[in-house]
Parts: structure tokens; C-alpha cells; sequence
């Protein structure tokens, strides 16, 4: 039998009602917002994602889906968001003298060791804003991604930490430093950090290796080598989320995967899922558009990985899909009646979920499946009742008495329950 690809997996039926809700929650809130879907191809040229993560990185070095065409022509699936939002703006002219807020959703491809909550096909949510300089558009941004995860009913389950980058003057004198301190502990450095050290050594401050943490937290911090400019942009941020009882732990090690980053960047992590704590993460990227070919742009985004917010709601285990009514039906004559009475209750009742028994069976087997749905009513047919124009109604969930009434009635209880 042929297996899915290791790391690639099936979202099956008992699932995918939390992706539903997720996509559906995240949908509403940004609209709310007044941000437009934008959709572009799961394919890109490979140098996109060259030039705008770095060639420096794990997920360029390591990690990307890539091959050439027929036409010889290197291509690469994405192995995130941002860089080809940006390259359809671009091309579309979205971008000249325009402020766009965006957001889009969909998989996303890396090589990487599958784990709970990481896997080679996943599926992230990605926001993305253009055109707005201020630390203001950078707090709507976190303000979004709070309410989000609050409406998913995440709140006391994730911290939000945040950080700033700095700007390309401090960001430099900074690197500066922080090279010239771990050349000084070379010896403590593990193999991936030596080999980070002269290409992109702030990506050393996010190593997991729990032998190098003193050594990390010992190093020079941004915060201390921010220049003016920086350091009013970052307190403008902590203002407006104060304003708004955002919570929020600086943490000065916070840099972000990605070369791009620059100013603000954040995380929500959790404590609940292990080492894959991280369910949303994003930033300033103000130099990204001009790298691709664009005139100097500011911007700033985020994205979620939906399999591990799906993970934190199958936790809550909030999300049933069971059907409201299950309609027992005993005889040929009476699945024809079942069939068309519940396509009147679903014309009045777009709501309600009905699963009708369409495998026969005696009334106990029914009986059976219907309480294994987890439906709350039971609408029965049989012959007699087609005969006296009645159906009978059961409540599975509760000790009552069932009851016999006419479809009219039936209509009508249904009516006087969603009041």
C-alpha cells in the first residue's frame, strides 16, 4: 500500500472541524479589520527565497523544496509567506504609492525532521501590511494576532515576548559586538553556531542547545545598541500596547529565523506543546521590498501555524461536529419521507446539522448509530407514522419522555428552540 510522504499528512474527518473553526474565526476578525485575502502560487523561483530570507539561513541551506523544470529553470515550493506576498504585490503594482493589508493562508514546504507540531507540508496564516512607517501599524498588527488567538479562547495559554531588531545602524554595530564576544568563546560554540558565526550570528542567540545558554545569556544585548530612532519606535510599540492591557515580556534574545527582520519582532509562545511553543511570530521587514526589486517600502506582518493553534484546540476540545438530529428510518417508504423532510428542516434551519440513517437496519442498530453520532435528537419514521402523516421525537441527551407530533410541529419546536 502506498504511504503519504513522511512529514506530509492527512487532515482526516475528526479534524478537521477545528481547522473549520480556525479558518472561519481568522476569516471574521480580518474582515473586521478591513483586511483582503490575497492568494499566489504555492511555486516560486528559487531565487525569490534566496534573496529575501538569505542564503545564510537553515531553511535556505537546508531546508527548501527545490528543483528544476523542463525548462531547466530552478523552482522551489514556499517555504513561507511573506516573500511571495510581496513579489505579487509587486508585479501587480499593489505597492506604488498604496497602503495594502493583506492576509492569506495556505501550505507551506520544508525539509525538515518531522515532530509533533512541525511537519514538511504545514499550514500557516500570514497578515501582512504595507506602507505605514509608525509603531502604531506595528502594535494593529500584534493587536490582530491577540484578538485572533483570544477568539480561538487561547487567552492565559500564550505569552506574547517582543523585541526589537534595531535598525540597519544599530543592527550593525550591534553584530559588531556580538561577534566579537562569541569569537572570544569560540570553544563553547556548537557546530551549527560556528558555522553561523561569520554569516548570521544573531541566529546563534536563539539556539536550543542547553549547553550554550549561559554563554547566550551573557551576550551583549540589542537593547543596549539601539540609536535613537530604534529606541523611539520600540517605545511607541510598548506605549499603544500598554494603552490597550496588551501583556507582553521583553525578550532580548527574540530574533526571528529570517534575514529580513528589522525593528519589532514578536512571538506568542506557549507552554503546551513542548518544544514547538511558538503559534504565531512576525515583524518589521521595511527592507524586504526594495531587495525584490521595489521602491523602498515599509511593512510589517505575521504568521500562525495552524497545526499547532489546531493542536491547543483539540486541548480545549471545544469543537464537536456531531449532528443535531439523527433520523431513524425503518422501511424504503420511510427513507424517501426522511430524505425530503429534512431538506424542509435545512431550508428553514441552515444551522442545524442532520445526519439521516440511510444503511437500514432494525430500530435498535439505528438506535445505536444515532447515539454514537452524538446528536442530541433523534427524529423517528416508520410505517405507521407515514400512514398517520406523525413522526416521533427523542431526546438522546436527556431522560424524556419521547414525543409524537405532526412535521408542522416539528417545525414549529425547532423554531421555538433557536428563538
Amino acid at each position: 500500500m502506498i504511504q503519504a510522504v513522511r512529514g506530509m499528512n492527512d487532515i482526516l474527518p475528526d479534524k478537521t472541524s477545528y481547522w473549520e473553526q480556525l479558518e472561519f474565526i481568522s476569516r471574521d476578525i480580518f474582515k473586521r479589520y478591513n483586511y483582503r485575502e490575497i492568494r499566489f502560487p504555492i511555486v516560486e523561483a528559487t531565487g525569490l527565497f534566496k534573496r529575501s530570507i538569505g542564503e545564510a539561513t537553515d531553511i535556505v541551506e537546508k531546508e527548501m523544496y527545490t528543483f528544476n523544470d523542463r525548462n531547466n529553470e530552478s523552482l522551489t515550493l514556499r517555504p513561507e509567506g511573506t516573500a511571495g506576498c510581496v513579489r505579487a504585490c509587486l508585479q501587480s503594482g499593489l505597492l506604488h504609492n498604496q497602503v495594502q493589508r493583506l492576509w492569506y493562508h495556505g501550505p507551506m514546504f520544508r525539509y525538515e525532521r518531522p515532530q509533533k507540531g512541525r511537519y514538511r507540508q504545514f499550514y500557516q496564516l500570514g497578515v501582512e501590511a504595507f506602507g505605514m512607517q509608525g509603531p502604531d501599524i506595528d502594535a494593529e498588527i500584534i493587536l490582530i494576532s491577540a484578538r485572533l488567538l483570544n477568539a480561538l479562547g487561547l487567552h492565559g495559554k500564550v505569552e506574547l515576548q517582543l523585541n526589537t531588531l534595531g535598525t540597519s545602524v544599530s543592527r550593525a554595530s550591534y553584530r559588531s559586538a556580538l561577534v566579537d564576544y562569541l569569537q572570544k568563546n569560540q570553544d563553547q560554540l556548537d557546530e551549527d553556531s560556528q558555522r553561523r558565526l561569520n554569516t548570521n550570528p544573531l541566529r546563534i542567540l536563539d539556539s536550543k542547545n542547553p549547553a550554550m545558554q549561559t554563554l547566550i545569556a551573557d551576550a551583549p544585548k540589542m537593547l543596549d545598541y539601539l540609536d535613537d530612532v530604534a529606541l523611539q519606535h520600540f517605545e511607541g510599540l510598548k506605549k499603544i500596547l500598554d494603552a490597550a492591557k496588551i501583556n507582553y515580556v521583553i525578550n532580548p534574545r527574540l530574533v526571528r529565523g529570517l534575514d529580513y527582520y528589522g525593528l519589532t519582532v514578536f512571538e506568542w509562545v506557549t507552554q503546551e506543546l513542548g518544544a514547538q511553543g511558538t503559534v504565531c511570530a512576525g515583524g518589521r521587514y521595511d527592507q524586504l521590498v526594495e531587495l525584490l526589486g521595489g521602491k523602498p517600502t515599509p511593512a510589517v506582518g505575521f504568521a500562525c501555524g495552524l497545526e499547532r493553534l489546531v493542536l491547543l484546540l483539540e486541548q480545549k476540545q471545544q469543537c464537536a461536529q456531531n449532528p443535531d438530529i439523527y433520523m431513524i428510518l425503518l422501511g424504503g417508504e420511510a427513507v424517501q419521507k426522511g430524505l425530503v423532510f429534512a431538506e424542509t428542516i435545512r431550508d428553514q434551519f441552515p444551522e442545524i446539522k442532520i445526519e439521516t440513517n440511510l444503511s437500514l437496519g432494525n430500530i435498535k442498530n439505528q438506535f445505536k448509530r444515532a447515539d454514537k453520532s452524538g446528536a442530541e435528537w433523534a427524529v423517528i419514521i416508520g410505517e405507521e407514522e407515514i400512514i398517520n402523516q406523525k413522526v416521533i421525537l427523542k431526546n438522546l441527551r436527556a431522560d424524556q419522555a419521547q414525543q409524537i407530533m405532526s412535521e408542522d410541529q416539528l417545525i414549529q419546536f425547532l423554531k421555538n428552540r433557536s428563538v
